[in-house]
């Protein structure tokens, strides 16, 4: 082979190691195919996530009321800053209470609120009213759920008020 012979033969190599713009265009639509399967399969992922941590997290609360009452007899009031109890100190008229007070109950930097940021709502019951429903906790906890707006269909509660459920069941 001549010189100029191969000079053209390595510009045709050049020429023909390169993608082509149909090539780039085809890869670029499989890439967005892909992203396009994965944002549908994995938003409902995530809605499922935010409420099984908030079912986690009633849990959790729910246990840090129960530590409470097991320390103080009786379970936090208004009156002692509600959930806020189970963070801090509240400030107690009797000092044979704020002696039995061993918190927190809650790990340090634990938030009350849901993952839609709103805060997790506490509700002492009746007792009164409580007397005929076996199992029910004395108290409701509840995240009111992305809507923001309570009693509506996509609350999450902790324990039910029907007497099947048991008292640490939960909710939708």
């Amino acid at each position: 082979m001549t010189v100029p012979q191969l000079s053209t033969l390595a510009r045709r190599r050049r020429r023909a190691s390169g993608f082509t713009l149909i090539e780039i265009l085809l890869v670029i639509v499989i890439i967005l195919l892909l992203a396009g399967a994965l944002v549908v399969f994995v938003l409902p992922q995530q809605k499922g996530a935010e409420r099984n941590t908030t079912r986690l997290m009633l849990q959790q609360v729910g246990n840090a009321l129960d530590t409470y009452r097991l320390n103080l007899g009786h379970y936090p009031n208004e009156q002692e800053g509600g959930l806020d109890a189970l963070l801090k100190k509240p400030s107690f008229e009797n000092e044979r209470l704020g002696e039995k007070w061993q918190g927190p109950y809650l790990k340090p930097g634990t938030t009350l609120d849901d993952p839609w940021n709103n805060k997790i709502r506490y509700e002492l019951a009746d007792l009164a009213t409580q007397g005929e429903k076996t199992g029910a906790l004395p108290y409701k906890l509840f995240s009111v759920g992305p809507d923001g707006q309570p009693d509506t269909d996509d609350d999450v509660k902790l324990a039910s008020d029907e007497p099947n459920s048991g008292s640490t069941g939960t909710q939708n």
